[in-house]
């Protein structure tokens, strides 16, 4: 069978909460989707739980086993196996809301053409029930994604689903040996400062933040840990069309700070935009201090 949504999870170690996003799944009303399980390498046990759920056959599963290298190579997998129009990646701690594949389905159905990126809705958080940061402002229609933090509009955590055929040409994301805090979100920012996306306010995916395990976690930490990949973020981020001149200069600061514990000479060379990032030189340089103090052990 042909179905029009991939939901893919890309997973480590959690066996413990995979189980959540599975019952979710079998609750959709609208069974035009398959799940793709992602798995990084995790030694819990949760290839036997998934080969469990295949056997059962409440829904269709496909699951990879890869070696670990981190979310952004989960990504990777991910995109290269996926072959649906398109494509939402639950975690594996987070779940689907009820009614949410049919409502998906329903807005690109009405709404959807090769002029959008895919959808973008909200994210609720599981203990408030709330829409983490809020809803999108009423009567807004579409938006390019990185517009929503630079200009604003919204500063909590979404859900975007995507166009297989646009993310499959940006994909796969290149990181660096040994980094593996190299945040997917690159690819995301690459597509959607191109083509918009469709807004609804409707919820998407129920999220729980998981302490000391997930990518939220120790952000200093993660700078120390992988430099070079966040450089290259901000690399990009200093280009964004759909961006502000001051997320720019904040982008250039992050850069120069993430080429100093990289020890990246080519800083000013690399830097897509040389003037800026000269600008940006002495407060990255106390953003650098504080990143090293932050990210000391036992902090």
């Amino acid at each position: 069978m042909i179905y029009t949504l991939t939901v893919f999870t890309p997973t480590f170690n959690r066996a413990h909460t995979l189980p959540r996003v599975y019952e979710s799944l079998k609750a959709q009303s609208c069974r035009d989707f398959e799940w793709l399980i992602v798995d990084d390498g995790s030694t819990d046990g949760t290839e036997s739980l998934v080969r469990s759920w295949i056997e059962e056959g409440a829904l269709p599963i496909r699951y990879i086993h890869k070696e670990n290298g981190g979310l952004y190579t989960g990504y990777n997998v991910a995109y290269a196996n996926i072959d649906t129009e398109l494509n939402v990646c639950i975690d594996s701690d987070d779940a689907m809301p009820e009614g949410a594949v049919e409502i998906i389905i329903n807005t690109w159905k009405r709404k959807g053409s090769d002029r959008y990126a895919g959808i973008i809705g909200l994210d609720i958080d599981m203990d408030t029930l709330q829409p983490v940061g809020g809803r999108f402002p009423e009567g807004m229609s579409e938006c390019h994604f990185p517009e929503l933090y630079a200009k604003n509009i919204h500063r909590g955590d979404t859900k975007q689903v995507m166009r297989t055929e646009l993310m499959k040409k940006v994909a796969p994301q290149e990181g660096f040996p040994g980094e593996k805090n190299f945040n997917p979100v690159y690819m995301l920012l690459q597509v959607t400062d191109i083509y918009p996306l469709i807004v609804l306010n409707e919820p998407l995916c129920l999220v729980q933040y998981q302490v000391g395990d997930s990518m939220s976690g120790n952000i200093f930490r993660q700078y120390t840990d992988s430099p070079r990949s966040f450089a290259k973020m901000r690399r990009l981020e200093m280009t964004l069309k759909h961006s502000t001149p001051i997320n720019r200069f904040r982008s250039a600061v992050h850069y120069v700070a993430e080429c100093l514990i990289a020890k990246d000479k080519a800083w000013l060379s690399g830097s897509p935009r040389k003037s800026l990032t000269l600008m940006a030189l002495l407060p990255a340089m106390v953003w650098y201090c504080l990143i090293l103090f932050k990210s000391k052990p036992g902090r």
